[in-house]
Protein backbone atom coordinates (compact mmCIF):
# COMPACT_ATOMS: atom_id res chain seq x y z
CA UNK A 1 0.00 0.00 0.00
CA UNK A 2 1.18 3.49 -0.74
CA UNK A 3 0.63 6.50 1.50
CA UNK A 4 -2.77 7.17 -0.12
CA UNK A 5 -3.96 3.73 0.99
CA UNK A 6 -4.05 2.37 -2.57
CA UNK A 7 -2.33 -0.75 -3.82
CA UNK A 8 0.09 -0.28 -6.74
CA UNK A 9 -1.37 -0.94 -10.20
CA UNK A 10 1.02 -3.81 -11.04
CA UNK A 11 3.15 -6.29 -9.18
CA UNK A 12 6.00 -4.68 -7.29
CA UNK A 13 9.32 -6.50 -7.70
CA UNK A 14 12.74 -5.87 -6.25
CA UNK A 15 14.98 -5.85 -9.34
CA UNK A 16 18.08 -7.14 -7.56
CA UNK A 17 16.26 -9.79 -5.55
CA UNK A 18 13.74 -11.07 -8.13
CA UNK A 19 15.20 -10.38 -11.59
CA UNK A 20 18.92 -9.75 -12.02
CA UNK A 21 21.16 -12.81 -12.60
CA UNK A 22 18.11 -15.09 -12.84
CA UNK A 23 17.91 -17.79 -15.49
CA UNK A 24 15.29 -17.42 -18.19
CA UNK A 25 13.54 -20.56 -19.44
CA UNK A 26 11.14 -20.98 -22.33
CA UNK A 27 7.85 -22.93 -22.32
CA UNK A 28 9.71 -26.22 -22.85
CA UNK A 29 12.07 -25.65 -19.92
CA UNK A 30 15.12 -24.84 -22.07
CA UNK A 31 17.46 -22.26 -20.58
CA UNK A 32 17.48 -19.18 -22.81
CA UNK A 33 19.92 -16.93 -20.98
CA UNK A 34 20.49 -15.03 -17.74
CA UNK A 35 19.21 -11.53 -16.99
CA UNK A 36 22.17 -9.13 -17.05
CA UNK A 37 20.34 -5.82 -16.90
CA UNK A 38 16.90 -4.21 -17.13
CA UNK A 39 15.43 -1.56 -19.41
CA UNK A 40 12.99 0.74 -17.65
CA UNK A 41 10.72 3.40 -19.10
CA UNK A 42 10.00 6.55 -17.14
CA UNK A 43 6.60 8.24 -17.09
CA UNK A 44 5.96 10.74 -19.88
CA UNK A 45 5.45 13.63 -17.49
CA UNK A 46 8.99 13.28 -16.13
CA UNK A 47 7.84 13.34 -12.52
CA UNK A 48 9.54 10.44 -10.77
CA UNK A 49 10.02 11.79 -7.26
CA UNK A 50 6.49 13.06 -6.60
CA UNK A 51 4.27 10.90 -4.38
CA UNK A 52 1.43 10.97 -6.91
CA UNK A 53 3.64 10.39 -9.98
CA UNK A 54 3.44 7.21 -12.02
CA UNK A 55 6.05 4.59 -11.19
CA UNK A 56 8.71 3.62 -13.73
CA UNK A 57 7.77 0.51 -15.74
CA UNK A 58 9.97 -2.42 -16.68
CA UNK A 59 9.97 -2.81 -20.48
CA UNK A 60 12.76 -5.29 -21.38
CA UNK A 61 15.10 -7.85 -19.88
CA UNK A 62 18.61 -7.35 -21.24
CA UNK A 63 21.23 -10.01 -21.90
CA UNK A 64 24.66 -9.56 -23.36
CA UNK A 65 28.41 -9.31 -22.94
CA UNK A 66 28.58 -7.87 -19.43
CA UNK A 67 31.38 -9.91 -17.83
CA UNK A 68 34.18 -7.56 -18.93
CA UNK A 69 32.26 -4.49 -17.80
CA UNK A 70 31.60 -6.06 -14.40
CA UNK A 71 35.32 -6.78 -14.00
CA UNK A 72 36.77 -3.57 -15.46
CA UNK A 73 33.89 -1.09 -15.17
CA UNK A 74 31.91 0.80 -17.78
CA UNK A 75 28.88 -0.33 -19.74
CA UNK A 76 28.53 -2.51 -22.83
CA UNK A 77 27.27 -0.72 -25.96
CA UNK A 78 23.44 -0.72 -26.01
CA UNK A 79 23.36 -2.24 -29.49
CA UNK A 80 25.21 -5.33 -28.21
CA UNK A 81 22.53 -6.06 -25.60
CA UNK A 82 19.79 -8.52 -26.54
CA UNK A 83 16.26 -7.78 -25.39
CA UNK A 84 13.33 -9.89 -24.27
CA UNK A 85 10.14 -7.85 -23.78
CA UNK A 86 8.76 -7.95 -20.25
CA UNK A 87 5.38 -8.85 -21.75
CA UNK A 88 6.90 -12.23 -22.78
CA UNK A 89 7.51 -13.20 -19.13
CA UNK A 90 4.80 -15.55 -17.85
CA UNK A 91 6.04 -16.19 -14.31
CA UNK A 92 8.67 -14.85 -11.89
CA UNK A 93 10.08 -17.44 -9.49
CA UNK A 94 13.51 -18.93 -8.92
CA UNK A 95 13.71 -18.74 -12.73
CA UNK A 96 11.86 -16.45 -15.12
CA UNK A 97 9.52 -18.44 -17.34
CA UNK A 98 8.60 -17.16 -20.79
CA UNK A 99 5.28 -17.43 -22.63
CA UNK A 100 6.96 -18.61 -25.85
CA UNK A 101 9.62 -20.99 -27.15
CA UNK A 102 13.28 -19.99 -27.30
CA UNK A 103 13.82 -20.81 -30.96
CA UNK A 104 12.45 -17.44 -32.11
CA UNK A 105 14.54 -15.40 -29.68
CA UNK A 106 17.83 -13.80 -30.74
CA UNK A 107 19.54 -14.65 -27.44
CA UNK A 108 20.10 -18.35 -28.13
CA UNK A 109 22.90 -17.90 -30.70
CA UNK A 110 25.54 -17.21 -28.02
CA UNK A 111 24.73 -20.41 -26.18
CA UNK A 112 24.66 -22.41 -29.42
CA UNK A 113 28.05 -20.99 -30.42
CA UNK A 114 29.55 -21.78 -27.00
CA UNK A 115 28.10 -25.30 -27.12
CA UNK A 116 29.47 -26.00 -30.60
CA UNK A 117 32.85 -24.27 -30.35
CA UNK A 118 33.87 -24.51 -26.68
CA UNK A 119 31.91 -27.12 -24.70
CA UNK A 120 31.99 -29.71 -27.52
CA UNK A 121 35.81 -29.64 -27.48
CA UNK A 122 35.97 -30.56 -23.78
CA UNK A 123 36.22 -34.35 -23.27
CA UNK A 124 32.71 -35.57 -22.47
CA UNK A 125 31.19 -32.27 -23.56
CA UNK A 126 29.11 -33.79 -26.38
CA UNK A 127 26.70 -35.74 -24.15
CA UNK A 128 24.97 -35.63 -20.79
CA UNK A 129 26.86 -37.24 -17.90
CA UNK A 130 25.81 -40.82 -17.15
Amino acid sequence: MNENGKAPAGKVLDAILHLLDRQIKDTEGLVVSVVDDLEISLPDDGRTLDADAEAPMLTNLLMGPTLATRLFGGQPPPERMMRIPWSDVARVGTVLELRNRAEGLPVRWVEHWLRDHVIARIPGGRHDPE
